[in-house]
């Protein structure tokens, strides 16, 4: 029988035993031989110290926060929530770096599109000041803060904010799918720094294109440089195998008014780009059949195209010959010989204003909530692109939840199913009416999915906190404070029943649904057993979770019969040692796994 240690997936093992299972030879005593397995793929120990590296002061301490399993839980709020039964939506309140933690299990290479607008490093940006030895700890204390600035002159100004991107991105990709896509917003501060993080997390190969978003819609004069930034950046990288959509191509110049059998056509022009100096070839009289009008090249740019082509095109009749001698000769342009009917994506995006997503916001609400809030046509076209159907949406610093509304207005608008993943540090803004970030998103969501009322409109609202499972006190006994064993008879007795006593039944089952790699969207039922309560997961049973005390080996028979695929019982529920063997031996049998809380 295992027993659940309250901890979120371990990644180092995780990624041990892949490499244990490819790579068998590169291990001794249980320990990885890199230079081994470097040697394997090619890439020999030249002790080069010369080699082009991105290390910054604390890198190292990052990759290890990352990989630090989280003693943390997600605990469910159904009275914030929207829908809480049926929807597969998720706001997460809660510092991101350790809820994409918690998250690994159950999101683990399922995430199709990720989108963020994390701080700009502007020097005045909350900054995630992060606690390797006790992360949940320091969220408590930073949730606690108005804000947090990180102006240049501390002298760590960039260290600072790839130390908070860093373990953040690294956890990020190992959600996505081999064809999933990441955007990023990012403006001029850190475009350099954001690039090389990206280049490194998810491959420098893997970098699609680099979007350059027109933002601003007057320029800036009170720029004391007299230059106006009217741009941003979006970073596009991919996981694998990933292609943008690109755009549907304009058809609506295409017509067909003289019914040519060969379908709607548009008249486009015949004048070259080049000097009869570059290109002789392309400066020709053209002549008309059938009048003898004769009409002569533009004189600095010629025609687009040389004479054989040009007969070819007079032969099929696609030159459309002007009603007056001084007109000029055009071609006719046939949609059918468009083999594509797109164009790829422009790396220019005109798309939204800064000004549109602070209206939207403002008429949402009445009143000015938030400031700089993305437009929804922004990353509503970035959804478009980067995602479809029943694909998850993940954004990790959600802000004003404006990745919410856009993908519940782009499912409305082309039918599909996607599922927004939203987590947000729940800064302090100053307001009484939103005290923190956190209320302003999730009462955006329940407006703006009042108004758009079609699809899944709904969310599932957790907070981070601690694991429902305590923790053996492993602080030293001072023999001169007092009475040692007495302190630690206290701290045994503690530790007989596992689940701490404020914590709900809902409470317990969502982390032992995390922890187990089960959606937290997934349907959570309450069935009677013998009288006794227990939670049946998802369609089919997908996991049996009781909690209820004095378990008997007849009611581990009753639990059998739903047939789920593990079960889950608490220790503090068996009636005795002996009902607790005899659980395990009937599931066996029933070919159910027990696992223990």
């Amino acid at each position: 029988m295992d027993t659940m240690d309250g901890l979120s997936m371990d990644l180092e093992r995780a990624n041990l035993d892949k490499l244990r299972a490819a790579f068998p030879e590169c291990f001794a005593e249980g320990k990885l031989d890199i230079d081994k397995l470097l040697g394997l793929c090619g890439e020999y120990i030249d002790n080069d110290f010369e080699k082009y590296r991105f290390e910054w002061k604390g890198k190292a301490e990052c990759l290890r926060l990352a990989q630090k399993r989280s003693a943390g839980t997600l605990r469910p709020c159904p009275e914030e929530s929207v829908n809480w039964d049926s929807t597969r939506n998720l706001y997460i309140e809660g510092d991101n770096l350790e809820v994409l933690k918690l998250l690994q299990s159950a999101y683990y290479r399922k995430v199709k599109m990720i989108y963020i607008d994390p701080p700009y490093n502007t020097g005045n940006d909350f900054v995630y000041a992060d606690d390797f030895a006790d992360p949940l700890a320091r969220y408590k204390e930073v949730t606690a803060q108005t804000t947090k600035s990180n102006p240049e002159t501390m002298g760590r100004f960039h260290t600072n904010w790839l130390n908070m991107m860093y373990p953040r991105l690294r956890l990020a990709a190992n959600l996505l799918r081999d064809d999933g896509v990441v955007f990023i917003s990012i403006d001029d501060n850190e475009i350099t720094n954001m690039t090389r993080l990206c280049d490194e997390v998810f491959g420098e190969e893997h970098h699609m294109v680099t979007l350059i978003w027109h933002r601003r819609q007057m320029a800036d004069s009170r720029n004391q440089d007299n230059a106006s930034t009217d741009h941003e950046y979006v970073l596009v990288y991919k996981k694998g195998d990933c292609t943008l959509k690109g755009k549907e191509i304009d058809k609506s110049k295409y017509s067909n008014p003289d019914n040519d059998p060969r379908g709607p056509w548009f008249s486009a022009d015949l004048t070259g780009l080049a000097d009869k100096e570059h290109r002789p070839n392309l400066h020709f009289d053209l002549v008309n059949p059938e009048t003898g009008i004769v009409y002569p090249p533009n004189p600095t740019r010629g025609w687009s195209c040389n004479r054989d082509t040009m007969k070819r095109l007079i032969d099929e009749k696609r030159i459309l010959w002007p009603s007056k001698p001084t007109g000029r000769p055009r071609q006719k342009k046939f949609l059918a010989d468009i083999g594509k009917q797109d164009t790829s994506f422009s790396s220019m995006l005109d798309v939204g204003f800064t000004t549109e997503g602070t209206r939207v916001l403002q008429e949402l609400f009445g009143e000015k909530v938030f400031s700089y809030p993305k437009p929804i046509s922004l990353i509503k076209t970035l959804i478009e692109q980067g995602s479809s159907d029943d694909d998850i949406v993940l954004d990790f610093f959600s802000g004003s939840a404006t990745t919410a509304h856009a993908v519940m207005e782009q499912n409305a608008e082309d039918g599909g199913n996607r599922i927004f993943v939203l987590v947000q540090l729940p800064e302090k803004t100053g307001s009484e009416s939103f005290p923190d970030i956190c209320e302003i998103g999730k009462e955006r969501i329940r407006r703006a999915g009042a108004q758009i009322a079609a699809g899944d409109t709904g969310f599932r609202v957790f907070k981070l906190d601690t694991s429902n499972l305590k923790t053996w006190d492993a602080a030293p006994i001072d023999p001169q404070a007092g009475d040692v064993i007495g302190e630690l008879a206290n701290r045994m007795n503690a530790m007989i029943h596992r689940v701490k006593p404020d914590r709900s039944d809902l409470d317990m089952v969502f982390e032992v649904m995390l922890k187990l790699g089960v959606p937290p969207t997934h349907a959570v039922t309450a069935v009677k057993i013998n009288g006794k309560t227990a939670y049946s997961v998802g369609e089919g049973c997908r996991l049996l979770v009781c909690l209820a005390p004095d378990v008997q080996p007849e009611d581990v028979e009753q639990m059998a019969e739903y047939a789920p695929a593990k079960a889950i019982i608490s220790r503090d529920s068996f009636a005795d040692d002996t009902a607790m063997a005899n659980a395990y031996y009937i599931l066996r049998d029933r070919g159910v796994e027990l696992k223990l809380v």
